[in-house]
């Protein structure tokens, strides 16, 4: 039997399924291919196999179970890194499946290798006074402490992730009442997120004194040389905005606050608020509504009050028990996000 060159198939994978039909996010890409570039190396210097010549049949299970033990021992890497690889390879092999018959159970060796079991990461988050004295730092008689304060203020209104906001133009703002803007998410799923009177103000006056030119395509926050900021300039500023709110806030410097803090910042505020779970997932644009479960999780403050408001009631006569429940909005929004 003719063997199969793992070349083409790696080629078309990358090209066809994961940028054209996928339409996978460039980070996403990247990831990918770094994978394979790390397994190629991996069966080169380990197995001697030239990548050029390589086929499918000289992969079997054992060789990615090789690779995914030397990420871990050369590496270094955690599990959570371990499954990342993995899941791309498993991908690749699905892939392999899928356009060639006669390699559906060699690939079927390779995913069912199992992913590792990783706990679930702490979600940080600020309180509602600490996100205040956050977004308060900037000094607002400069150009750039009006940017800050706008950037800081729009992160926190719409719960974006720090790829979608470097990414915002203004044709994606609509600032007149209801004011929204529309975002690019992973997968380039677009969503549209409303935003407060307050932000579009502040994003109104930015444009007017920064780009009065107004054209759709120019992105909204810029830096000193009137480029795009960069998602290392954001963290860079948020880690000084922190560091400064902090003499305010004492509580922030025990905390690590970056651009994926205030996200889950405004995820759980909306929860606290009354927001049902499924409208905080489109609002922060998962795909999963079990991703978006885990602020209902972690905001043990909400779920302490609740029991409070229950044990409160035992004694009370059944006429004021109704009274009290139906008042009580916080309690019947934690039992709706159950």
């Amino acid at each position: 039997m003719t063997d199969h060159p793992l070349g083409t198939f790696l080629r078309r994978f990358l090209l066809e399924e994961v940028r054209r039909d996928r339409n996978l996010s460039v980070h996403t890409q990247r990831s990918y291919r770094d994978t394979f570039r790390l397994f190629l190396r991996f069966l080169q210097s380990e197995h001697r196999l030239d990548p050029d010549v390589l086929s499918v049949e000289q992969l079997d299970a054992d060789k990615v179970r090789g690779f995914l033990a030397h990420l871990e021992a050369a590496r270094a890497c955690g599990a959570a890194t371990r499954n990342q690889r993995l899941a791309a390879l498993r991908s690749l092999f699905r892939f392999i499946a899928e356009q060639e018959p006669a390699l559906v159970s060699h690939a079927a060796a390779v995913r069912r290798i199992h992913f590792r079991r990783v706990a679930a990461p702490d979600v940080a988050y600020l309180d509602k006074k600490e996100i205040d004295a956050l977004i308060e730092v900037p000094d607002r008689q400069t150009l750039h402490g009006r940017r800050d304060h706008a950037l800081l203020l729009f992160l926190y209104n719409s719960g974006a992730r720090v790829s979608e906001a470097i990414g915002v133009t203004l044709g994606a703002l609509a600032l007149d009442a209801p004011a929204t803007v529309r975002l690019l998410g992973k997968g380039r799923k677009e969503r549209r997120c409303p935003l407060w009177p307050q932000t579009a103000r502040v994003l109104r006056a930015l444009i007017a004194e920064q780009q009065p030119e107004h054209a759709p395509t120019s992105f909204l926050f810029l830096n000193a040389r009137r480029r795009p900021l960069t998602r290392f300039g954001v963290h860079s500023l948020i880690e000084r905005c922190a560091a400064r709110a902090a003499a305010i806030q004492p509580s922030l410097r025990d905390k690590r606050v970056s651009p994926h803090t205030i996200r889950h910042t405004t995820a759980v505020h909306l929860l606290r608020a009354g927001v049902d779970i499924n409208t905080i997932r489109g609002w922060l644009g998962h795909v999963s509504l079990e991703t978006t479960n885990r602020y209902a999780e972690i905001d043990m403050e909400m779920k302490a009050k609740a029991l409070e408001t229950c044990a409160a009631s035992v004694g009370v006569p059944a006429t004021k028990r109704r009274a009290s429940w139906q008042r009580d909005r916080q309690l019947m929004a934690f039992l709706t996000s159950l």
